[in-house]
């Protein structure tokens, strides 16, 4: 028996990678460190970081206290760990850690050293890796922890991923995963993302039954229709499964460089006892606060500024990856 263990389950550690000289956040590296330091700082409260970075000394300059950092060194092409980090995997009572094809989402920008990753700080970990060749990232699946993954067509179905049909395509996710079913969200974007739609920027699973998930309020926004679609198509599958449902608000309109950014409540991180929470310095981080807070009852919430971090089109999750 196998399972993909759910990020709201017990972790071990969560990996990061450390922006450097040779990554897209040179033009404003010290403002992006920060920002990375921000979010090491805060789970290192809770629980380890395993960071990967080019330079261990120059980055464990950046930290007053770093007894619960693994610094390892690797030069990475970028830093989005969601995407290119193991997945974990309980196998019959053992945690394994699966690693996939990266290709930078459809060959959008070079992937050749984050495709290596894993097999290159491997010898850090505790547990075996198992290697598959199938395309896939972190961010493009959610799973309830007990046989269900959730995913977007636009993604999971893109031909510039594996080229399967929908047919092929699930059934290789349920052989891998041994999952009962695979859902795909049909609509559901944002401006500005380059990950085709990952569903960890739309709708999020926090327990085996419940999702929280973006709503779009403004009829002039352009996003409008498609996430009140995906809002329907959400209703359907709980009424299904018998799913609850938690409404996010949408993240006003930001820009960089013109171009409008994918700033989301959704990309959220749980970890043990906390989840940390990007803001982005808007009038709507108050009220998604306030329901991360009325909802995680029982761990602490840190809301965490991505101002930064959204310049180069990801957040708060996607430069995480948890650990069993």
């Amino acid at each position: 028996m196998k399972r993909l263990i759910a990020e709201f389950e017990a972790q071990d550690f969560v990996q990061m990678v450390f922006p450097h000289q040779e990554t897209d956040w040179n033009n404003y590296l010290k403002e992006a460190r920060k920002n990375f330091v921000d979010i090491i700082n805060a789970i290192t409260k809770y629980q380890k970081v395993l960071l990967i970075c080019a330079d261990i000394e120059e980055t464990k300059s950046y930290f007053q206290d770093y007894k619960n950092i693994e610094f390892v060194k690797y030069l990475s092409d970028d830093t989005w760990a969601r995407d290119i980090s193991a997945l974990s995997v309980l196998e019959d009572g053992e945690i394994v850690y699966y690693d996939f094809i990266f290709n930078a989402w459809g060959g959008k920008f070079k992937a050749q050293k984050d495709n290596e990753l894993t097999l290159h700080v491997k010898n850090h970990y505790s547990h075996k890796v198992k290697s598959f060749n199938f395309i896939l990232e972190g961010g493009a699946i959610e799973t309830n922890g007990n046989g269900i993954l959730l995913t977007t067509a636009k993604c999971m179905l893109n031909p510039n991923r594996n080229n399967l049909s929908k047919e092929q395509t699930t059934a290789k996710l349920k052989e891998i995963f041994n999952l009962k079913e695979v859902i795909y969200l049909n609509y559901g974007y944002l401006a500005g993302d380059d990950t085709d739609s990952h569903i960890d920027t739309l709708a999020r699973f926090i327990n085996n039954d419940t999702i929280m998930y973006i709503t779009c309020k403004d009829k002039n926004d352009e996003h409008y229709l498609e996430l009140k679609q995906m809002e329907e198509e959400l209703k359907e599958i709980a009424k299904i499964h018998n799913f609850k449902l938690i409404e996010l608000p949408f993240c006003e309109a930001l820009y960089y460089d013109n171009q409008r950014l994918p700033a989301t409540y959704a990309n959220f991180l749980m970890i043990n006892n906390a989840v940390l929470v990007p803001l982005y310095n808007v009038k709507q981080d108050k009220e998604a606060l306030k329901i991360f807070k009325d909802t995680f009852k029982n761990k602490d919430i840190i809301g965490i500024d991505c101002s930064t971090l959204i310049r180069q089109h990801g957040s708060l999750h996607c430069v995480t990856m948890q650990f069993s």
